[in-house]
């Protein structure tokens, strides 16, 4: 049995193609994934335990097929109401426009790390893959997880984080590229524009460690799942080509954007939550970064941002919208998810 087979048997799934776990898209494009094959995620992070509660039932009334939960293990910063209050001053101007007040409180869902109730879930829901994004949680609540019969798996973006992963028993090393749409799973280094593109990050890391490696960023279609394995991968991430599954439910301004979107539209920004993430060139990216000073710590710069996000999807816009996408966008097309996941699958060495 070859090694990429032997770890297929070990996540439970015909093909090893998995879909990455992406805030928004839920059950219906999860469940279409493992369905057809692959391994479907659901992101965790913005959720509530009733939620997730609620969105793996919708997926076990699809399939019996094994899932990916995914949960943020980042550390909360200290406030900073003079960098809050600065970044508030920044907006005045797009809340004029809006006709909003910048005073006015703001609710939005928290990105809160992996914590004892979310361990909880994992134990009662015992999904076949829990993985993380930002490191891992603490020993104790990761004992709880593989007690649960989970496959851990955790992101790096650099050699250094896959051997500090691997030498804390995760399952696979998730291997990040620069190229990776979304947050980036950095956390033993906060040098964004250091960060490595997939095709030289993977081999690397396969050298590096002795459990499997995915590769995700910049895969968008059967070449670049064929290269991901030619480098040593043994199972690819994707994202950004599965957005445009109608089974991903985004907005329509998200939709419209993805399809217009090239090679040379995305940018590494923190302006968007205060972590560095890849996303589509929009006008909050162009005007206030794509990086800048005073973008509160993660998730701080979300927060301010949400009332103009909101008035701005309400007129048919996604100027102030998390617009995440990699930069294979430009290979994307609208086709249902398990037609991609069989597609994908289709560059995977025989």
């Amino acid at each position: 049995m070859t090694g990429t087979s032997a770890f297929v048997r070990r996540l439970g799934v015909g093909v090893p193609i998995i879909q990455a776990p992406m805030v928004g898209p839920k059950a219906p494009l999860a469940a279409a994934v493992s369905a057809a094959g692959g391994l479907g995620s659901l992101a965790c992070a913005a959720l509530t335990p009733e939620q997730i509660r609620s969105e793996v039932a919708a997926i076990r009334r699809e399939t019996d097929a094994p899932f990916n939960l995914n949960f943020f293990c980042h550390t909360p910063s200290a406030p900073d109401p003079a960098r809050e209050a600065a970044w508030r001053a920044a907006l005045v101007p797009y809340y004029e426009e809006f006709g909003l007040d910048p005073a006015a409180p703001v609710t939005m869902a928290n990105r809160a790390p992996f914590d004892a109730a979310m361990a909880a879930v994992v134990s009662d829901l015992r999904p076949a893959v829990v993985s993380f994004h930002f490191g891992l949680p603490a020993e104790p609540l990761l004992r709880r997880v593989r007690d649960a019969g989970c496959l851990i798996l955790s992101s790096a973006t650099t050699v250094r984080e896959a051997r500090w992963l691997a030498e804390r028993g995760v399952d696979a090393v998730i291997a990040q590229g620069a190229e990776a749409g979304g947050h980036r799973g950095m956390f033993l280094t906060d040098a964004a524009a250091s960060q490595v593109g997939t095709i030289a990050l993977v081999p690397q890391i396969v050298d590096a460690v002795d459990v499997p490696v995915i590769a995700a960023g910049g895969i968008g279609d059967p070449r670049g799942v064929a290269a991901a394995f030619a480098l040593g991968a043994r199972a690819v991430q994707v994202g950004t080509a599965y957005l445009r599954c109608p089974e991903a439910g985004i907005s329509a301004p998200y939709r419209a954007a993805l399809a217009a979107a090239r090679d040379e539209d995305t940018a590494l920004t923190n302006v968007l939550t205060g972590r560095p993430a890849r996303g589509l060139l929009t006008r909050a990216l162009r005007e206030l970064g794509p990086v800048s000073p005073l973008a509160p710590a993660f998730p701080g710069a979300a927060v301010a941002l949400q009332p103009l996000r909101m008035a701005a999807e309400a007129a048919g816009s996604g100027d102030f919208s998390p617009l995440w996408s990699g930069q294979s966008v430009g290979l994307s097309q609208e086709r249902p998810a398990a037609e991609l996941t069989r597609l994908l699958a289709s560059g995977v060495p025989s």
